[in-house]
Parts: C-alpha cells; structure tokens; sequence
C-alpha cells in the first residue's frame, strides 16, 4: 500500500521537510543563502550543517513535499521519506536508486566525515566533526549495491549505492556515540498515517477558525510546526527556530510573536517561547541577543517587546498560568526591565539608549545612519508598556505596583518632551543631545501604545504610517526614500514583526480603518509570497530566508483577529 500525500503541498526550495522535534531536515538549502542541485540531510546542532548528500539515481525528478511525506518522481520510479520520531529518517525506492554521500567528504583531524562499516549490527556509519554526531544507515530491505570510501582518510569520495533494480528501504539516524541497532516498530505507511495525524491536530489546536479565505493557515502551522526542537545544548525548552534554513536560532524577540500565535492551542509551548530567552538573563537582567544548540550570544540585546507580548499572550491562552509560574514571570520581566533603566541611561537622563541597531532589532534601519549610540521612540515606547504590564502584574501579585507606574509616566513625558517635535519623533544621541529625523518605520513605531498616547499624536503617527503603505504592506522606508533599498533588509522591504505591532497600536488607538486595511494586504502577502523573512515593499517577492516562524506567527495572529472581528 501506498499512502497518498496529505496536508499542503510546499516547495522544497522554500520550505524544508522536517518534522515536530527533530533537529533535522531534508532541503537543497546548504549554507547562508547556498541552495544545492541535490536535497541533503541537514542537522541543526552545532549550527546548519549538510550532513549527507541525497542523489537519485536519475537527475530528472520532481520533489513534491507535504508535512508527512516527502516523495522524488522519476518517471515510473520514486523515492518516499518519512520521519520515524524525531531521529530518525525512513526512506524506500521502488525502482529508483539513490545515492548517500558524505557532504563534508575531506576528512581532517578538525573537519570532515568518516565512514564505517559496523560489525555489531551490519550498518554504515557516517560519522561527521561538523555535527559531533553519527548518522547510522541501516538496511530493512533490498541490499546496497556499491559502497566508497569506507574507512578511508583524506580526501576520498565517501558514499552508499542503493538500486532501482529492487525495492528498497532504510533507516537514517543521528545519534551521539552508539545506540542499540535499529529495530523498525512501524511499516512505512503507518508512520505516514501517524505524521499526518499529529500535524492535523497541531493545526486544528492552533488555528481552528481557518477556512477558504485564510488559504495558508495550514502551510503556516506547518513552517511552526516543523521549525520546533526538542531540548538540547543551550536550548533548554521545546524551541520554535526562526527557521530551519540558515536562521535556526531563537532571537530574544522573534520568540514573542511565536509565543502569541501558539497560545490558544498550544499553551505549554507558547510559555515555553516566551520564556525560553529569559533562561540565559545575565547578572545585569538583560536578556541574550541570540540563543542557539551551541551558542549563546550577548554582544547584542533585543529590545523590551516583552510586556506587551505578555498581555497579549495571557489574552489568548486558555487557562492562566498558576501563581508561581506568574510571579517568576514577574521577576523576570522585572529583571530586563531594570537593565533597561540601570544599564541603558546615561546620567542624569531619563529615556534609555540603544547602543548599536541591531539592539533596535531594526540592524541598518536609516535612523541609525549618523549616530548608532540612540535615544530613540520605539525604545521609550516598549519600555512604557512593560513597565505598565510590571505595575498590572505586581497588583496581580499583591506586589507594590506605584514604582512601575511611576516610572512609566516618567518615561512617558520625557518621550514627548525630548523627541516629539510637534510633527514627529525625533532620535537623540545621549552623549551629544544630537537629534535627528529619518523616514523609517521605526521612528513611527511608538504607535504600538496605542490609546496611551495623546490623541494628536497617535493621529500624527498614523497619518505617517500612511506614507509607508505600499499594495503589498508597510514599506519599513517609503519607496520615494532616497535611502531606499529593494533587498535593504530594515532600509525597505516589509516584515511581520513591525506589521503586528503597528496594526495593533492603531487598533488600540481607534485608527481602525487603516489597520483592517494593513492586515488585509499582509495576510494577501503571505498567501502569495509565502513565509520569507521579509519581502520586497514593490514587488512583493519573498527575501532572504524564505520559511521564517515570526512570520508564519504574524500571519496566524492576523488571521485569527480577522476572523474573530467576523463574528
């Protein structure tokens, strides 16, 4: 029997083949923007690195891909791939050869695959210095035809020979030093029926309301689905990566809009992205700039996004968290939100800084173009929110909430006294009282406190907002920008991130009308370019990495919003 494809179908270009735990996939995607002819086995501990190379014997096939199968056709021949856990990889031919090579063949003391033969259960053995893994290759039916390289050292071609001649099957694992020998539990078909059945009921729990006009709530639940990791090295919770391409870290704020979009339906892993980052807080309360297998990074910070996450994720899950786990919570957010006003304010001044953009998360946004050292809007505006949400969790807790509150109105005034000029926000340099104005997005940005700012200026901010707009979504600089770049990253091209905050703050403030209008162009966009990182603001094409979470997130929570104002 063979079980036909079920879910949606995706281009294994964009999108790899993975499955809900699993540190690996199977893709064309390489390195950094680096897609080869031939799919690969990919591991993502220690980084993205191909670890075997995938060859049909006849070049001539076409990939279709679902959640549970992936399948190359070659005239009356296939191949079909499977995972078998989070582990391990079933594959089969029917009269269709493949050929598993070693992608990192040159093998050095410092580099490098080596292959084996095992005595102890018949199997080879590709062990890769890449990775720190072995990759077992177990036969369950037919036989190799050929092998190459086996035990030898340099520079030798390393791989296996399977046959179209006979049907076939094997088992791939990734495993640390040795393991018992594979013992197959399921026929093929039936692990199919068991992918299928668990990726249904992730999508059904987190986007229940999905129908003919949200066309691509499956393939997102999918790119989330997928994207999330089982706990190891520094990742110490289940992780949705931003990606399984070349972005597969977790950034201390891509992890809220996951968080968000996984509430409703998947309580427990929503908790565990939004805290996730929080378990690497440092001395100082500030949270790393990255997390991933085998590295934490703190040359950078993300900024304080956090607080109006959380009240958007506590809206949206089913149960609230219990007393403790809330007032962990509050000690953390407390925590990064103290860093913000020990660490990141110069003397005698009240708004903090950003020392560098990639702090912003808005890495070469035009704001940063004269100084990188900024006393920006967007900063003081999250801050205000979280320092709200602390004094709302502290009365919660029957903490003392007054400190919060004053802080927060503190920030508040000086934001409009030191960087609103009557028209717009402005930037300042702490160190020199430099302001300056640009055309990003980001300077617009305090938008996300909605009704927390005056009317005037929510009513300023939404008619700049306006002049960002293109058919396909919020251009994070105009189009009519001298700085504009098609493929800029911050300095052009549309992303979710900035899209979710901005529809919501015009919501929060009344500005309705312009908010159905950006979410309806955002969820358009999707539906049309898929999951990239970002898009172009003209064309609408998807750049850069293209099956990126926070925007798969970003679309469900738009998705989900839209419908529920529906009915």
């Amino acid at each position: 029997m063979t079980v036909a494809p079920s879910g949606p179908q995706f281009s294994i270009q964009d999108i790899p083949f993975s499955y809900h735990g699993s540190w690996l996939n199977i893709s064309p995607v390489v390195g950094e923007k680096t897609y080869a002819e031939d799919l690969h086995l990919v591991s993502h501990q220690g980084g993205l690195h191909p670890v075997l190379r995938l060859s049909p014997t006849d070049a001539n096939t076409t990939v279709i891909a679902t959640p549970s199968l992936l399948t190359w056709h070659a005239g009356p021949g296939r191949i079909d791939a499977v995972f078998d856990g989070p582990e391990t990889v079933r594959i089969r031919g029917r009269r269709l050869g493949l050929r598993i090579a070693a992608a990192e063949p040159a093998l050095t003391p410092f580099s490098g695959t080596y292959l084996y033969h095992d005595p102890v259960d018949d199997s080879h053995v590709f062990t890769s210095y890449e990775t720190g893994r072995r990759y077992r290759v177990t036969m369950l039916a037919g036989a190799l035809q050929g092998t190459e390289g086996v035990e030898a050292l340099g520079t030798a071609e390393r791989h296996l020979d399977l046959s179209g001649d006979q049907p076939w099957e094997i088992a791939v694992e990734e495993y640390a030093t040795a393991r018992r020998p594979y013992h197959r539990t399921a026929l093929f078909d039936r692990l199919c029926l068991d992918r299928s059945t668990e990726f249904t009921a992730f999508v059904d729990a987190i986007a229940p309301w999905r129908g003919a006009d949200t066309p691509a709530a499956e393939l997102a639940a999918y790119v989330l689905w997928s994207a999330t990791v089982r706990p190891a090295g520094f990742v110490t919770r289940p992780a949705v990566l931003m990606s399984k391409h070349w972005m597969d870290k977790v950034w201390s704020w891509d992890h809220c809009f996951n968080a968000i979009a996984l509430a409703a339906g998947e309580p427990e892993l929503a908790w565990h992205q939004f805290h996730l980052p929080f378990d690497h807080q440092d001395e100082a309360g500030a949270l790393p700039d990255s997390i991933t297998h085998s590295e934490v990074l703190h040359n950078y910070v993300k900024p304080p996004i956090h607080g109006w996450a959380l009240r958007h994720l506590r809206r949206r899950l089913p149960a609230q968290p219990q007393r403790a786990a809330l007032a962990e919570t509050y000690d953390r957010l407390a925590r990064w939100t103290g860093f913000w006003l020990d660490s990141r304010r110069s003397p005698g001044q009240d708004l903090p800084h950003y020392q560098h953009g990639n702090d912003s998360g808005w890495d070469n946004a035009t704001t940063f173009d004269d100084d990188r050292v900024l006393q920006t809007a967007d900063l003081a505006a999250f801050l205000i929110s979280q320092l709200r949400c602390l004094a709302d969790l502290a009365t919660e807790l029957g903490e003392p909430a007054d400190a919060w509150a004053h802080e927060a109105d503190r920030i508040h005034s000086a934001m409009l006294r030191e960087l609103w000029d009557g028209a717009r926000f402005l930037s300042r340099a702490p160190r020199t009282g430099r302001r300056r104005a640009s055309r990003s997005l980001l300077d617009l940005m305090p938008v996300a406190l909605g009704a927390d700012l005056p009317a005037p200026v929510h009513t300023a901010l939404a008619r700049g907002v306006r002049t960002h707009l293109t058919t396909h979504g919020l251009a994070t600089e105009p189009t009519d920008s001298a700085h504009y770049l098609a493929d800029g990253y911050w300095r052009g091209p549309i992303w979710a991130p900035s899209t979710v905050l901005v529809e919501d703050g015009l919501r929060r403030a009344g500005h309705t009308g312009i908010a159905d209008d950006i979410a309806a162009r955002f969820l358009a966009l999707c539906e049309k370019s898929g999951f990239a990182e970002n898009f172009d603001a003209e064309t609408g094409a998807g750049l850069r990495d293209r099956a990126y979470t926070w925007t798969a997130s970003s679309y469900l929570i738009l998705a989900a919003a839209q419908q529920e104002r529906r009915l």
